[in-house]
């Protein structure tokens, strides 16, 4: 059995690709509305955005069916910007119309062959062609992984190509599905970008997988035929800590100790290397331990060197509060997710 894991690699393969039905759905549903919303999906790296994307792409056909409308009206393509070369906008509309030149369904339809083969793109080239695919009632949707590479180039993508963008989306000529590891109405703060089409998205954060989901991804290649042993699953989930691309790398990493009768200890320590560059998972959690461990300090001192009592709890509750502000102030947590996790920490009833 050849090995069912992918780390660090864009998933292309169907049957691999596991997990993500609600992220999935979400999509479907927002691009076979009435009006079609945009997407971003917000995360950092590591956690599966460019296979959601890519599978999207492969599989959209199939889910637009499944909501009862005609797949024939949609035609969805995915775009890596950091590999095409998108350095310039003509060159990124020419990346575009040829991956949508690329789908059977457009090259079996002249009305939507046509205006994308009039030679060099232009902007208002590019926006004829989505008008006439608009009259002929098919909607394009553009995956756009590492969007971050146009927004570095803000001398050739400037507020006027975002703007023109922007009203395709509006007359509901074109939808795109961005990924970026911020959300785009930052990153228009950060590049001063002032073109509206910043705020047109719906925003959605890529977190981990589901409980469910990080099992079925263990039991690759299938439920009823797993790669790795039981035993063998149980430590690839606890060391994927439900995030996609660490769960693939423990796969591996347990799958090679299999194959080659190596321990398990040896398994970890491939797995330990190569995750280096991978960002450890955030915990509030961890964070409000490791903020509240000098105020619990603080009190237990306080028990030994106070014969008041009272001496001990404002102590304890001014370093509480002292740090509940400064975590409200800097918008770390909402302050009602500040405070049910102070009182699950530390104990202090409603």
């Amino acid at each position: 059995m050849a090995c069912p894991f992918y780390a660090g690699s864009m998933i292309t393969e169907r049957r691999y690709f596991v997990g993500r039905r609600e992220e999935l759905n979400f999509i479907t549903s927002r691009m076979t509305a009435a009006q079609p919303t945009s997407i971003n999906f917000v995360s950092k790296d590591h956690i599966g955005k460019s296979s959601l994307l890519y599978h999207f792409c492969q599989t959209y056909e199939e889910r637009v069916r499944r909501a009862g409308k005609n797949p024939q009206n949609y035609v969805v393509v995915y775009l890596s910007l950091q590999q095409a070369d998108c350095r310039e906008e003509a060159s990124f509309y020419q990346a575009v119309a040829k991956g949508l030149l690329q789908r059977p369904v457009v090259q079996a339809n002249p009305a939507l062959v046509t205006p994308l083969n009039g030679g060099s793109l232009d902007r208002q080239g590019f926006s004829d062609a989505i008008k006439a695919w608009q009259r002929a009632k098919v909607l394009p949707v553009l995956c756009l992984y590492k969007f971050e590479e146009l927004l570095e180039n803000k001398q050739e993508f400037d507020n006027y190509f975002y703007d023109n963008l922007r009203s395709l989306i509006n007359d509901n000529g074109l939808m795109l599905i961005i990924s970026s590891r911020q959300t785009l109405e930052r990153y228009s703060q950060q590049h001063q970008l002032t073109s509206d089409f910043f705020n047109v998205f719906n925003v959605r954060v890529l977190a981990g997988l589901t409980d469910g989901e990080a099992m079925d991804l263990v039991r690759l290649p299938d439920n009823n035929n797993p790669a790795l042993s039981e035993e063998r699953r149980k430590l690839a989930l606890q060391w994927g800590e439900r995030n996609p691309y660490l769960l693939q790398l423990a796969g591996r990493c347990l799958w090679d100790a299999q194959e080659q009768n190596r321990p398990d200890s040896w398994a970890k320590e491939q797995f330990d290397l190569a995750r280096r560059d991978v960002p450890q998972s955030f915990s509030w959690r961890k964070l409000l331990y490791w903020l509240f461990w000098p105020s619990m300090k603080l009190g237990q001192l306080a028990r030994f060197t106070s014969s008041n009592v009272n001496d001990f709890k404002d102590r304890v509750t001014g370093s509480l509060i002292i740090i509940a502000v400064i975590l409200v102030i800097v918008k770390v947590l909402p302050y009602k997710d500040l405070v049910k996790l102070v009182k699950d920490i530390v104990g202090i009833g409603d």
